[in-house]
């Protein structure tokens, strides 16, 4: 059974089977542009690296059943990173403010799910468009630009949407974690990786689980 309903019309369509080829100069390009016209929104000047990518991608299990949300994903990389690492394209989603990112998204991986929409309010974006529970959620999200009671909100919330110890992947380029290791406000168990010193800024991924 498939584990999407059948797009709503803030869906990008994703239809045909060739991939667009990523150009990494002309997607640091495009983050520049989209830093300097939404700073608080993109959060990076660049795109995440390869090593990065993999690395938040190892916390995916691809054996695990349901859809794979990703918040954020920008251009794409660390879309690929999950495709390497086994996910099919088809049990994606893809949640992406920037729609200039969004048509980019719909070349590159057409057989994706890929919604315009506001990842912070995650259940109105996504709605009901899941029919079962997602395997994990990914995230590129600038989440030091929110208030950590929205970064608890949007934890909580796509906790609800996934099973029980799922994988919520979130990378900081910070040395302390985008949420807290342990919080009042959330039950949750919080893992980090080493530092991703090959990234250009260093970056580290934190991951949240939740019984």
């Amino acid at each position: 059974m498939p584990p999407l309903h059948r797009p709503s019309a803030k869906t990008y369509a994703a239809t045909g089977s060739v991939r667009e080829r990523r150009e990494p100069l002309e997607d640091e390009a495009r983050f520049l542009r989209s830093w300097f016209e939404r700073p608080l929104v993109t959060g990076s000047v660049t795109p995440s690296g390869k090593m990065l990518a993999r690395m938040m991608a190892s916390y995916v299990d691809p054996r695990v059943p349901g859809p794979v949300i990703e918040l954020g994903p920008g251009t794409g990389p660390v879309t690929e990173a999950l495709i390497r690492r086994g996910i099919e394209q088809e049990r994606l989603v893809l949640v992406e403010y920037n729609p200039d990112f969004c048509k980019l998204l719909q070349k590159r991986f057409p057989r994706a799910t890929i919604l315009r929409g506001d990842a912070y309010n995650i259940r109105e974006t996504i709605g009901e468009l899941l029919t079962e529970k997602a395997a994990a959620t990914v995230s590129s999200l600038p989440l030091f630009t929110k208030p950590l009671e929205q970064r608890l909100d949007l934890l909580n919330a796509t906790h609800t949407l996934m099973h029980p110890g799922s994988p919520f992947v979130q990378f900081t380029y910070a040395v302390v974690p985008p949420i807290p290791e342990r919080c009042n406000a959330g039950s949750y168990t919080a893992s980090r990786s080493s530092r991703v010193w090959l990234n250009l800024p260093p970056a580290r991924v934190w991951v949240y689980r939740r019984p």
